[in-house]
């Protein structure tokens, strides 16, 4: 069970284009003993996942519901323009919601820039997802507003993407049940703050600082405990 005397581990979930690498190098180093499990979900799913206890805390878009949910806003992203390579646009350093007004500009369903619609003309009907509408830009029937790091995740050769200025922007945070913020729940808190192992909240624990001395009397050097489940 997760976070149990037994066998304690910890659960994180992320939504695509968010990367908790930096993040899961640090807890590897401060706790080695604790598997972290990286879980990953779409952006519609993580509440669920979270509300069902199949993850401990999560990496979101925000916003998430207050009401049920703890949330600490970690940086906000870049709002880009996909485009085929050979577009128009790419001559312009940044462009504007008027540079589309006369473009088609595709609206996912599962979108997750908080907009009504976007700029330009609407396309026929909403592609399912953000990767169908990445797909209909190769294919020149429109152009794609996404956070910059949805753009990277789905990268092709033929595209290429232009920061959008005045467009709503995507706020990333961690985010737990606010009824289950366990001691693993706030060393991570803790790892995401940048707040240093012997912080008065960094939860240090006396046998992580014994270790070393352990260290010097182990002459195996084996490495006991699997540091990271994907």
């Amino acid at each position: 069970m997760t976070g149990s005397a037994a066998s304690p581990s910890f659960r994180l979930a992320y939504v695509p284009g968010v990367t908790p690498g930096k993040w899961v190098r640090t807890w590897q180093e401060r706790l080695p003993d604790v598997p972290l499990e990286l879980v990953a979900v779409s952006a519609a799913e993580v509440s669920d996942v979270l509300r069902a206890g199949e993850a401990d805390a999560a990496l979101v878009r925000l916003p998430v519901d207050r009401t049920v949910f703890s949330a600490i806003p970690l940086y906000t992203e870049t709002t880009v323009v996909v485009v085929p390579k050979d577009h128009v646009v790419t001559a312009a350093d940044e462009v504007s919601a008027e540079d589309l007004a006369d473009e088609v500009v595709l609206h996912p369903l599962d979108d997750v820039l908080d907009w009504e619609r976007p700029p330009g003309e609407p396309a026929f009907e909403r592609p399912a997802t953000t990767a169908d509408a990445i797909e209909l830009v190769a294919a020149n029937i429109g152009l794609l507003a996404v956070p910059q790091s949805l753009a990277r995740l789905h990268h092709r050769k033929d595209l290429t993407y232009r920061p959008l200025v005045d467009a709503p922007q995507s706020d990333v945070a961690l985010a737990w049940p606010e009824d289950a913020t366990t001691d693993l729940v706030e060393d991570f808190i803790g790892i995401v703050r940048g707040r240093t192992v012997n912080s008065t909240r960094g939860r240090a624990r006396p046998e992580a600082e014994a270790r070393p001395e352990r260290k010097r009397t182990d002459k195996s050097g084996a490495r006991k405990h699997c540091l990271l489940y994907t």
